[in-house]
């Protein structure tokens, strides 16, 4: 088995690394090439990049699973169909996730995250451990190539270890199986590996964008990696706010700004400006892959979803929707006149037939809504919902992994986790000014978490944000409570097991396929 998986994970290194244009959203090959005859010019380092940072769409789009629909945001529809195929995303809400539900099956969302995020980092070490080698480029390409690639190992593996724990430090190019087959590290070193990484790519330097929209949108800036260093700093086991604290009124002194209408930020028409630090990039043509789904998954199920979306197709099944869907608890957590309500969740009222729904129309003002007697309705996630679209199944909208509100509000939970709840006072408020809402006359780190909650909703930060601040079993807890009442099958179905908000569910479990294959890698605690 050891040779199976050591054969997959140098195939990585050998994978067909994807043409490129002017276009760093053309992703698909044009023609294929060998490692050993790659790896030489700027144009093909650019391509392996690009490659590499295929990679964040499937993170974002695992996240809705993982880390949306894991918090109190939101919940999914209950539909018959889903029991068998999609029973793996339930039990991510439902906290009843174990190994087996782990390994899952193609529509698994902890299995596939966990390939994504080793895959990646396999291309990343091939072009880290190929680029000094490259006989032609210059060094300042050369040094650039190695500043983007150490952000995105960075990132990749943040990603693992806030999501497994500690990992096994594959950092170099795997030629031999000796080479693969390494014991897990631990939390602490795997924090140091990423930090390494990030101060490696800020020493050598990154573009600091001062013309929006970016031309070249979704490549990595400064401002990037300075927010993800923050994070990192304030999320390891040992957190070091000064350097956060540092990094983030370093953002603050770049060219970012919040835009004048929060919509806008999710806003095809309006990608990569001012507010955008770091974002995953859709387009559709209706023909390559390069299309997000964000719409179909978050819009109800529904037997007349051409009237929706403006196109025909179906999301019963396959593209199936009616996930990350907010609750009412949601709805009425928005303090009253919360600019950010009608732009975040709409009301999908219209009638049932069955187990079938059918569209009538949209409500964009959820807070108080009463459905009228006859009609039925269901709530939805409208952030990435802009019809009419040109293809079934298919949209353009971006998905935001760091926005400058976002770096505002880290920047208050920092200065409140030093002891400087004043100083977060002028950050948090922008933030709130922009929502519509009066200012804060004092912070506390529950004013910045709830600001945290409705300012970054359904952008996959709520799980993490939660666990980060400590408050994720009492949190949550309360929160099964509500659903359990609220959803009476909940109760009906698995009192005891579900929501139980124990230490060990604040991580996954690791995949047993992958355990099966490699004996050194240790099941996580509890699974």
């Amino acid at each position: 088995m050891k040779k199976v998986l050591f054969i997959f994970l140098l195939s990585i290194v050998w994978l067909l690394v994807p043409s490129c244009s002017d276009s760093f959203l053309e992703l698909y090959p044009e023609a294929n090439q060998v490692a050993n005859e790659f790896y030489q010019t700027k144009d093909q380092f650019d391509q392996a990049l690009n490659s590499a940072y295929r990679g964040l769409r499937d993170i974002a789009y695992y996240g809705m699973f993982m880390d949306e629909q894991r918090s109190d945001n939101a919940f999914f529809d209950r539909y018959m169909g889903d029991r068998g195929p999609f029973n793996c995303r339930e039990k991510l809400a439902l906290f009843i996730d174990d190994a087996v539900s782990a390994n899952g099956t193609t529509h698994a969302s902890i299995r596939e995250r966990w390939i994504q995020d080793w895959a990646n980092v396999a291309r990343i070490n091939a072009i880290l451990d190929r680029v000094d080698n490259a006989t032609e480029m210059v060094e300042a390409d050369k040094l650039a190539v190695k500043a983007e690639a150490s952000f995105l190992r960075a990132y990749y593996y943040f990603d693992l270890v806030k999501n497994w724990g500690g990992m096994p430090l594959n950092i170099h190019e795997i030629h031999a199986p000796n080479e693969a087959f390494i014991p897990r590290s631990s939390v602490e070193e795997t924090y140091n590996q990423i930090l390494s990484d990030l101060d490696t790519a800020i020493s050598i330097g990154l573009p600091i964008p001062s013309n929006f929209p970016v031309d070249n949108g979704g490549r990595v800036t400064m401002g990037a990696a300075k927010m993800l260093r923050a994070e990192v700093n304030m999320t390891k086991p040992n957190p070091d706010y000064s350097i956060a604290e540092k990094d983030l009124k370093d953002i603050t002194n770049m060219h970012y700004d919040l835009l004048s209408n929060y919509a806008d930020c999710f806003d095809p028409s309006k990608k990569n400006m001012e507010e955008t630090i770091f974002e995953v990039q859709y387009t559709e043509d209706g023909s390559s892959d390069q299309y997000s789904v964000f719409a179909y998954k978050m819009a109800p199920k529904c037997s007349n979803l051409e009237e929706m979306m403006g196109v025909g197709g179906t999301n019963y099944a396959g593209e199936s929707g009616g996930w990350v869907v907010p609750t009412q608890k949601m709805i009425d957590s928005y303090e009253d006149g919360d600019l950010r309500l009608p732009a975040s969740i709409a009301i999908v009222e219209g009638h049932s037939d069955g187990d079938l729904f059918y569209f009538e129309k949209l409500i964009h003002q959820p807070k108080g809504y009463v459905c009228p007697e006859g009609k039925d309705f269901r709530m939805m996630v409208i952030k990435y919902y802009h019809p009419p679209y040109a293809y079934s199944v298919r949209t353009k909208e971006n998905f935001p992994i760091y926005r400058y509100a976002g770096a505002l509000l880290l920047l208050s939970e920092c200065l409140v986790q030093e002891g400087k709840s004043a100083e977060a006072l002028p950050y948090i408020n922008k933030v709130r000014a922009r929502a519509g809402l009066d200012d804060l006359v004092t912070c506390s780190l529950e004013d910045v978490s709830n600001e945290q909650k409705h300012e970054l909703a359904f952008e996959n930060h709520r799980w993490s944000d939660l666990k980060r601040q400590g408050m994720a079993k009492e949190v949550m807890t309360e929160y099964g409570k509500y659903i359990k009442e609220s959803y009476p099958w909940v109760k009906a179905t698995n009192n005891d097991g579900c929501f139980k908000i124990e230490d060990f569910r604040m991580i996954y479990a690791i995949p047993t396929r992958d355990i099966e294959l490699f004996p050194d890698l240790t099941q996580n605690p509890g699974y």
